[in-house]
């Protein structure tokens, strides 16, 4: 050790350097929070069974209100840590209002519903399987946690959330 390392001033700049680092690495780990899959009370809507559907059944119908009451509440516990509060991203991952962005500008309705119904099947599988890039989980799959109910109410709440 050098002379310089042993003096008193030098130490406590190191053990400050030290205790900084610490903190950062408690703040980086908690700053999450809860990240366990919360589970969704769907009871209250018409169940839609085993076999996935290709489109939202919520999007329009009676049990419209319940869906967008339901998605709502499944969004916050389960998406907005990291798609962001009213689906209004942060950058960390995808603003889930440009969704289905390029469904909006067409013109011809068939189309614009064939685009909706893509994007739709798209949605409901990356919420399935989650997603995965060069072996790291960016979401993780919710498949096994969010019934088929649950992911269609959420797609429900993101549909009111749409940028015009």
């Amino acid at each position: 050790m050098t002379t310089l390392s042993k003096t008193p001033g030098v130490r406590l700049a190191r053990g400050m350097v030290l205790a900084a680092l610490s903190l950062s690495a408690a703040t980086l780990a908690w700053s999450h929070g809860d990240v366990v899959p919360q589970s969704v009370d769907t009871t209250t809507l018409p169940q839609l069974g085993t076999k996935w559907l290709d489109a939202n059944p919520y999007s329009k119908g009676p049990a419209h209100k319940e869906a967008l009451r339901i998605g709502t509440s499944a969004y916050n516990q389960n998406c907005a840590r990291c798609h962001g509060l009213e689906a209004i991203s942060g950058g960390m991952s995808p603003d889930l209002r440009k969704l289905d962005a390029d469904c909006m500008g067409l013109a011809d309705a068939a189309k614009k519903d064939m685009c909706f119904a893509e994007m739709s099947e798209f949605f409901a599988g990356t919420v399935r399987r989650g997603r995965v890039r060069d072996g790291r989980v960016y979401m993780p799959p919710f498949e096994n946690i969010l019934t088929q109910e649950a992911i269609w109410a959420i797609k429900t709440y993101l549909e009111t959330r749409r940028e015009p």
